[in-house]
């Protein structure tokens, strides 16, 4: 009888609770994945100046299609992936994905990052989409365990327990919105374009298009822009809800960039286990009703709790002094 399910539902929720403790349990730890894993690449210090801009390209090497650099001074915690393949117009191919798996790995179990910013290092494109080149020399078989791969690698983006900022600076087509669309938040330049155009070569996004799009903008709205292939610029964009900030593009062609490191630099001074938790709390409960999504809330909050972080948080404030976390 219906007493008999609703001790289901509860036993369920019980198990829910469990499952996001211990997630928000590896979130809050230091060794998710391997520990001691370093992301591929670290600019030297004067690199990881934001102020150096694309002056140090002449020390990069040709073939780092996605940059990885570790930002000092006020800007430390924020790392920035840049993607980097100038000939394919930041094309995803198998390498760069690849890479960006690898990089995600290693970004997820370092307890000194606080917040990613993905942006592109081309001026005038985010990113094209898949690359469409590789792909024609693909067998049909190839070409679907692709699309998973960009799928997964996109997912694990996605999944990166500190907060996301996709820079557009230049155009975001098919995939590369797709990977935009995967961040937690997203700042365009006016000038930036973006769309799902997949319709137009007859296939549909398949790398987590048809999800996030609507859970974004909407579902009247997603299916009119993926029925029309439509292209949007930066003002459109954010009139539909599909980025959050639009800046005008600069002459340097990284406003969008400058705008994403001022609202990172906003998250640093948070606590950092509070920071995954609350990502985490987020996500999950998007996908469910609001009485699992509050229980969802509690077992999150009770991760908080117990952590150091809190204590100096509630010290800090009562000594009117900015807390210092350290991440537990």
């Amino acid at each position: 009888g219906a007493g008999g399910s609703m001790a289901a539902a509860l036993g369920g929720l019980g198990l829910l609770q469990g499952r996001v403790r211990l997630a928000a349990a590896a979130a809050a730890t230091s060794s998710l994945g391997r520990p001691g894993r370093r992301a591929p690449v670290r600019g030297d210090a004067a690199a990881a100046l934001p102020s150096a801009g694309r002056s140090y390209g002449s020390e990069a090497k040709e073939e780092e299609e996605l940059r990885v650099r570790y930002l000092d001074d006020e800007h430390k915690g924020i790392v920035v992936l840049g993607l980097n393949r100038s000939h394919a117009k930041n094309a995803l191919n198998k390498n760069l994905l690849k890479m960006m798996t690898k990089t995600v790995d290693a970004l997820k179990s370092d307890k000194k990052v606080r917040t990613v910013i993905f942006r592109s290092e081309v001026p005038g494109i985010f990113c094209a989409g898949a690359d469409l080149k590789e792909r024609a020399k693909m067998h049909s078989s190839e070409v679907s365990s692709f699309v998973s791969k960009a799928r997964a690698t996109i997912n694990e983006m996605a999944n990166l327990p500190v907060p996301t900022i996709a820079a557009i600076d230049g155009t975001a087509l098919g995939g590369g919105l797709e990977l935009a669309l995967a961040c937690d938040i997203r700042v365009a330049a006016s000038s930036a374009k973006m769309g799902l155009v997949e319709t137009k070569l007859a296939i549909i996004p398949g790398a987590g298009g048809t999800q996030r799009l609507p859970r974004t903008i909407g579902v009247s709205l997603a299916k009119e822009l993926i029925f029309s292939a439509r292209i949007v610029d930066g003002e459109e964009a954010k009139s539909i809800g599909l980025i959050s900030h639009v800046v005008e593009q600069n002459e340097a062609g990284d406003a969008a960039y400058r705008r994403a490191l001022a609202l990172a630099r906003e998250f640093l001074p948070q606590g950092p286990v509070a920071m995954r938790v609350a990502k985490l709390a987020i996500n999950q409960g998007m996908e469910v009703d609001l009485v699992t999504g509050l229980a969802i809330e509690e077992a999150c909050y009770a991760q908080t709790i117990p952590t150091k972080d809190r204590i100096e948080g509630l010290l800090a404030f009562k000594e009117k002094r900015p807390p210092r976390y350290k991440g537990e």
